[in-house]
């Protein structure tokens, strides 16, 4: 169906909210065109929500952090590639091809002009400079005037700006697919280990509950206008207390990562060259050690990286490399013949909540998916993008897993590249794929993190630079601290998926539909909500224990 005048208007400007700033510039706009894609709901709720946003202007005003929607943007998307490294001073922003990204069109309510300002008051005098020096967390915008009427109507739109500004059905999946499948597709044959070949049905019971969660956050962020990002839906629904915490809850969960790629990186490394070693005044260092040590180094100049869009563009390959890792598994199963004919179990219930950790950390994407529905052009289209993202996903994480443990039994590593022979090609390839990844993907794992906490800088353009590139060493050296204190990679990712990903992915959604859409939502769509909260909060509470506990015995 041809999308009319008002369903472009609504993807590009957040709803009626433009239609009431232009009124109030230009008293000549008629405000014609003002409801919203009627795909995105059915029967009555259509008509409630066109009132809703006709009804009242977004008086949404996002407190810390400011930086959330551009730093997931970039984590998330492939825009084009812009090398900039801290303190360059003609392009210190963080990727001045942020708002020409495909996920960025609209402009979002973090990096409006009025809200562009330092958290610690500053004189006048000095705001005025500010705006014209190049230090700044976040690229400025054109004013509000400018971009009301950039889209005057179906026509202009077309002329000023290409398609590939706006998500396509595809780049939605890909984009999904990149988010969902990560280092987690390793450790699922050990978590059929831990939880035996019954404990595989969780992996599926979750993805189903994580596409519903999904689909409630798409919910939320149509409930008013200006709604944007997750920590904007936490805003919403608990106020800026919300809004706080479940941002540290999705910074600790992407730092945590970034820990599991240490740990990984040296695990892999250390299989392969399982002799080198350093001494280094009379202290020998082991090849595990070595390689994280190393690791770090080489990570660290990619996080001084202010503008991550190459590195972006690089971890797209992050797919393409998840499915070379599986089907090199399956070579390697199929035509080598590789397996250690060990013991399998049915069931193991002494450790399944170490396999519910592990599956839940499967498909913690919630943090990113309301970057991608705001992205897509047409919005109708995202529970299709997102369905389609979890069931290749899923396809991808039940394979590995099944072969996996065929092949390796309950001899299953935490990574099931820790079990294959280091001599054939294709372990190989699985190797390498495996530890080249990580390399692109940590600075922009890191990005968010660090974006938050440069917020927190009082404004000093003369030490600006260097306390964010103090705050970005610090952070990683960090991560390699902890990766050496708990080098334990499958129980590490266990205690994410226990604790955090049952928080964004389970918990979370639910309770912020309930709060945000109360009253208006139908017994069933309450009692799946309910159900699923004691769900996640049964898999937090005993998943998060066991793998605390595992941790402290292996210490």
């Amino acid at each position: 169906m041809k999308n009319s005048v008002s369903e472009h208007s609504f993807y590009i400007e957040s709803d009626e909210e433009d239609d009431h700033q232009e009124k109030q510039l230009d008293k000549s706009e008629n405000g014609d065109g003002n409801e919203s894609d009627t795909s995105n709901y059915s029967n009555d709720e259509d008509d409630n929500h066109d009132n809703r946003l006709e009804s009242k202007p977004s008086s949404f005003n996002p407190a810390w952090p400011q930086s959330y929607r551009q730093s997931m943007d970039i984590y998330s998307s492939v825009p084009s590639p812009n090398l900039t490294f801290l303190g360059t001073p003609s392009l210190t922003r963080l990727g001045s091809s942020f708002l020409s990204s495909s996920l960025t069109r609209r402009h979002t309510p973090e990096v409006l002009p009025s809200l562009h300002k330092p958290l610690i008051p500053q004189a006048e005098e000095d705001r005025a400079s500010q705006r014209h020096s190049s230090h700044t967390l976040l690229p400025p915008l054109p004013s509000r005037r400018s971009a009301i009427k950039k889209f005057p109507d179906e026509k202009s739109v077309a002329h000023e700006f290409t398609v590939s500004r706006q998500s396509s059905y595809g780049q939605g999946v890909l984009n999904g697919i990149n988010v969902l499948c990560g280092v987690g597709i390793l450790s699922t044959p050990y978590a059929v280990k831990e939880g035996g070949w019954a404990g595989l049905s969780i992996l599926f019971i979750f993805g189903v509950l994580s596409y519903y969660t999904g689909i409630l956050l798409r919910y939320c962020l149509d409930s008013q206008p200006g709604l944007e990002t997750y920590p904007d839906i936490g805003q919403a629904a608990f106020g800026t207390v919300g809004r706080i915490i479940i941002s540290i809850i999705l910074y600790v969960e992407l730092y945590s990562c970034c820990v599991e790629y240490i740990i990984l990186e040296g695990d892999n490394l250390s299989a392969l060259f399982p002799n080198a070693h350093l001494n280094l005044g009379g202290y020998q260092i082991d090849a595990r050690h070595l390689f994280a040590l190393l690791t770090t180094l080489a990570v660290l100049p990619t996080v001084w990286l202010r503008d991550l869009t190459v590195l972006s563009y690089i971890s797209a390959g992050g797919v393409i490399a998840s499915v070379m890792v599986v089907i090199c598994l399956y070579w390697l199963g199929l035509v080598d013949h590789v397996g250690t004919q060990s013991k399998e179990t049915v069931l193991n219930l002494s450790s399944l909540p170490v396999a519910i950790g592990l599956y839940g950390y499967c498909y913690s994407g919630h943090a990113v998916f309301p970057n991608i529905y705001t992205s897509l052009e047409k919005r109708s289209q995202f529970p299709a993008v997102l369905f389609t993202s979890f069931v290749i996903v899923t396809v991808l994480y039940a394979g590995a897993a099944v072969m996996g443990y065929m092949m390796f039994g309950d001899s299953a590593e935490s990574q099931f590249t820790l079990n294959l022979p280091t001599d054939l090609v294709a372990s190989k390839i699985a190797f390498w794929t495996t530890i080249v990844n990580p390399f692109t993907k940590y600075a922009l794992t890191m990005a968010p993190v660090a974006m938050s906490l440069e917020e927190l800088i009082p404004s000093n353009h003369a030490k600006s630079y260097m306390y964010s590139i103090l705050i970005r060493t610090a952070l990683v050296m960090s991560t390699l601290l902890v990766a050496l204190k708990i080098p334990f990679f499958g129980f590490v990712m266990a205690l994410i998926g226990s604790l955090f990903t049952m928080l964004v992915t389970l918990i979370l959604p639910c309770a912020c539909f309930l709060r945000i859409l109360k009253g208006k939502t139908s017994p069933i769509q309450v009692s799946a909500c309910i159900l699923i909260i004691i769900v996640g909060s049964i898999s937090a509470v005993f998943g998060t224990y066991s793998a605390l506990s595992k941790i402290i015995h292996s210490l």
